[in-house]
């Protein structure tokens, strides 16, 4: 048996990567949501952040999901 070890570093590399994309990605999210609970509490409006943190979850559910795709096709 012979490991290809280009092709092993090269997936690991990508999946740390995007592993690291995403977990960015979904803190964003959390922190967009939690601007708008403390600017609503001070009385003010947050509609950027707020769309901007629905922005980061949906970009995160789609990278999911095509990773589904990857793996089921």
């Amino acid at each position: 048996m012979q490991i290809d070890w280009e092709a092993l570093g090269s997936v690991f590399g990508v999946s740390l990567v995007v592993t690291v994309a995403l977990v960015a990605l979904f803190t964003l999210g959390i922190m967009g949501l939690s601007r708008q609970e403390r600017a609503t509490a001070q009385g003010g409006s947050a509609a950027l952040a707020v769309t901007g943190a629905y922005a980061c979850f949906a970009a995160c559910a789609a990278a999911v999901a095509y990773g589904i795709y990857l793996i089921v096709a």
